[in-house]
């Protein structure tokens, strides 16, 4: 019996091209986000900047357009920590299908006080997972528009070590800023298992594909001025870490492997080869606490509470 033929290798600097497609990534305007839209506007691919500043944006535009000749790059304002402004983010996209969403932005305090959105929720969370659940609500639509769409959430290895507090969701009895964006990142990682496991329920095609970056350094990160400018005495001093972590550029790896290959499936998590940590995107068995699926399901309930959307997916025949 003839043998069945194999996928070519992935290869993170030949990437598939991808004409025609619509992607957005949230917070593209900086950080990994850059470097996934600059990854994915190189495929032929239009994308879709969602940025809360819209001249950091135009920035970003600019850049990979001076990397990327013909890139097809736009802009909509998008601030994940106001819900009530989500639907006019989705208007704003002028789209009928969407091939890919990446849920990427995200923001990390370091110290007191806590902080609250304008929706009285507490900054990280909202904006880390409550946003991202609500307009993944308001995305549906178009990715059910487009057969094989794909929903990618980024985690965070920092999450690997929390639990979450289903009485404490939004660390009002006990913030400590360190935990409570862990517990964010791991209340993003809960979601995309749990949303993968109801969009087979509901027999959809659109895929959620959970991903983590590794460990990354602006540092290890290649200049894209002004989006990013590093001096070579800060590259030379801290190039003894690319043995454990890397650049930005390398840690948008596994997120553009999940919007693009096409063998990738749903509920999978990718991440780099490395212990987790730097290297090439490969598969990773999810964490154990990842498979709490009781956890996730109390969480969806809570996520539907706090956004007031009931984020479900109609049967398809």
């Amino acid at each position: 019996m003839p043998s069945l033929p194999q996928a070519p290798p992935w290869d993170v600097h030949r990437l598939p091209r991808a004409e025609g497609k619509n992607f957005l990534v949230t917070g593209g305007n900086a950080g990994i986000g850059y470097f996934v839209a600059e990854q994915l506007a190189a495929t032929g691919a239009t994308v879709v900047l969602g940025s809360r500043d819209p001249e950091k944006a135009q920035a970003a535009i600019a850049s990979v357009g001076s990397r990327v000749p013909g890139a097809r790059l736009a802009h909509v304002p998008l601030d994940l920590a106001d819900l009530a402004s989500l639907p006019a983010t989705v208007d704003a996209l002028g789209l009928d299908r969407l091939d890919a969403v990446v849920h990427n932005a995200g923001v990390a305090l370091d110290h007191p006080p806590r902080r609250e959105t304008v929706d009285g929720h507490e900054l990280m969370f909202a904006t880390n997972h409550l946003g991202h659940f609500a307009l993944t609500h308001h995305l549906a639509p178009l990715l059910a528009a487009t057969p094989g769409s794909r929903i990618v959430t980024t985690g965070s290895f920092a999450a690997k070590s929390e639990h979450l507090d289903l009485d404490d969701l939004q660390s009002a009895h006990d913030y400590r800023p360190k935990r409570a964006y862990a517990r964010s990142k791991l209340a993003q990682m809960l979601f995309a298992l749990e949303l993968d496991r109801r969009l087979r329920a509901a027999r959809s095609t659109t895929l959620s594909v959970l991903v983590h970056p590794g460990g990354a350094l602006d540092s290890l990160t290649p200049s894209r001025p002004p989006v990013h400018v590093r001096t070579a005495a800060e590259r030379l001093r801290h190039l003894p870490l690319g043995l454990v972590v890397q650049g930005k550029d390398a840690a948008a790896w596994p997120a553009v492997r999940a919007v693009l290959d096409p063998g990738v499936r749903g509920g999978q998590m990718w991440s780099p080869r490395a212990f987790g940590l730097r290297g090439t995107p490969r598969i990773e068995p999810p964490w154990n606490h990842l498979t709490d699926t009781a956890t996730a399901a109390r969480l969806w309930a809570a996520s539907c509470e706090l956004t007031g959307h009931d984020l479900t997916f109609a049967h398809r025949a």
